[in-house]
């Protein structure tokens, strides 16, 4: 957050950087003429260090200004943009330092091109509302680059939650996992658990839980699934484990405050994957998963089990492990939500190494439906339809090619339905397939396994015989008879009459 003894510190630093200039000072120059050492001017120039007032004066001095003027918070036109992002609130919402990035370094390049880079910053302003992105959504970005830095493996979190085991171990039965935790909260972090249905709270039945911080209470939602309320308490467990006071109070996050509270959610959410699935113990069914010669969903489904976790728990999870240990960091991670009402939802996203297909391409497009991803959840809604679900989570695996840029994926998904919602969801992982990746996951190569043409949107596919087209072509043929007109000005150009 940036101060307002924080904000007088950059403007006079920022000042005193444009006197300089102006003059055609060096630091050097600048020292030599007020007796302050070459990094102490640095200091005052990045707005670390405020000079005492003789100080003041001798740089006043030494820059044909005046004391008045340097001590001023009125700047004049070329710092007014500078100015006018400190006192919004753009960079308290922007985690520089989450990317080694210092607010002074940003400021100083805004200083040397303020109207160009405040003009930058207003468009990309106005192409988020442009498109409805809010607060929420901007912070999740930001964090999906944070995790894509990282590779989505933290070393720390994973520290601390193998130090929580070893005072706190995991119990061997999964249904002792509630009483578990419920008690680590009631005695070691003084939190009472509490459980909610219609008749309570009804009101808050499309949450999975809400904290009250005041009461150290946590409400919990009595209609989730035995691995969602697990997962719900071992994350409250996280909040108090990692000392997070500063966090969302529901469970989606229904009005981002600050950027902390998305990043300390995330944390939190790691560090409950790691003590309900121990990498210790997932690290010896994942090295024997990579060295099979053909796919088996049964054997995915059974990774699953002896987790007793959410799919989306699970597979987050091998994601850490897959880039933190097996160096696989050329993957994604999507989840795709298919309502009540048939449409499906891109709801999550994470590109380890770069922006996948598919991606949230454009709002209000159709997302392929020869996808595994897609496929999926229409048959596991037509079991529901039909009274065949048995209600445990089914996997399928598939090799897709899209038909636009010829690259391929690997993507495996597991599907089940999401309470308390009456959403089905797919979560699922993809590798772009490389020979390097067939030679270190021999299972993609699989000849039982699907290869099948897709699209990434209906709108955007040129499959012509495709017999699940949701839409037409539009942006596609829009894109063609772009493509045409340039192609017909460009022989035109040549000389050359168009065909």
């Amino acid at each position: 957050m940036t101060s307002d003894r924080e904000k007088v510190r950059l403007i006079f630093g920022l000042k005193i950087k444009q006197l300089r200039g102006e003059l055609g000072l060096s630091t050097y120059d600048l020292a030599d003429k007020t007796g302050l050492s070459p990094s102490y001017l640095n200091e005052i120039e990045k707005g670390k260090k405020y000079p005492k007032t003789e100080k003041v004066f001798a740089l006043a001095k030494a820059l044909n200004s005046t004391y008045d003027t340097l001590v001023s918070l009125q700047v004049n036109k070329a710092l007014e943009p500078v100015v006018e992002l400190l006192n919004s609130n753009i960079l308290n919402e922007l985690p520089l330092d989450l990317f080694g990035i210092e607010p002074t370094y940003f400021l100083e390049v805004m200083a040397n091109a303020p109207a160009k880079l405040s003009a930058f910053i207003n468009t990309l302003i106005e192409i988020g509302r442009n498109y409805d992105l809010s607060v929420e959504q901007f912070y999740f970005s930001v964090l999906r680059t944070y995790q894509a830095m990282h590779h989505n493996y933290f070393e720390e979190l994973e520290a601390q939650a193998d130090a929580f085991l070893t005072d706190n171990p995991l119990p061997q039965l999964p249904e002792q996992r509630t009483d578990w935790l419920i008690s680590i909260l009631n005695q070691t972090y003084q939190c009472t658990v509490e459980f909610y249905d219609e008749t309570t709270q009804p009101a808050l039945l499309s949450l999975r839980s809400v904290y009250l911080p005041e009461q150290s209470k946590l409400l919990v939602n009595n209609k989730l699934s035995t691995e969602q309320r697990v997962f719900t308490l071992a994350r409250e467990v996280g909040y108090h484990r990692l000392n997070q006071t500063v966090r969302p109070l529901e469970s989606s996050v229904l009005e981002a405050r600050s950027f902390d509270e998305v990043l300390h959610n995330f944390q939190a959410s790691y560090f409950a994957r790691c003590i309900l699935i121990p990498r210790s113990r997932l690290l010896d069914e994942l090295r024997t998963l990579v060295q099979q010669p053909n796919w088996s969903n049964d054997r995915m489904l059974g990774m699953l089990a002896e987790a007793a976790v959410t799919p989306e728990m699970f597979l987050l999870r091998v994601t850490n492990l897959l880039s933190g240990y097996f160096e696989l960091n050329d993957l994604f991670f999507l989840r795709f939500n298919q309502l009540a009402s048939g449409r499906f939802l891109l709801a999550k996203e994470l590109h380890l190494s770069k922006l996948h297909t598919p991606h949230g391409v454009a709002r209000d497009e159709h997302y392929c439906r020869r996808q595994v991803s897609v496929t999926i959840l229409n048959e596991l809604r037509q079991l529901q339809q039909s009274g065949q679900w048995d209600g445990q989570p089914i996997c399928r695996a598939q090799r897709i090619s899209f038909a636009t840029n010829d690259t391929t994926y690997f993507v495996f998904s597991i599907a089940k339905s999401s309470p308390p919602t009456t959403d089905n969801s797919s979560v699922n992982i993809g590798f772009p397939i490389t020979d390097t990746l067939l030679e270190r996951l021999p299972f993609i190569g699989d000849p039982s396994l699907p290869t099948t043409p897709v699209g990434e949107t209906c709108e955007r596919c040129p499959i012509a015989d495709c017999t699940v087209r949701a839409a037409p072509p539009t942006e596609l043929n829009q894109q063609q008879r772009t493509a045409h007109i340039q192609q017909t000005i460009a022989q035109l150009r040549a000389g050359n009459q168009p065909a």
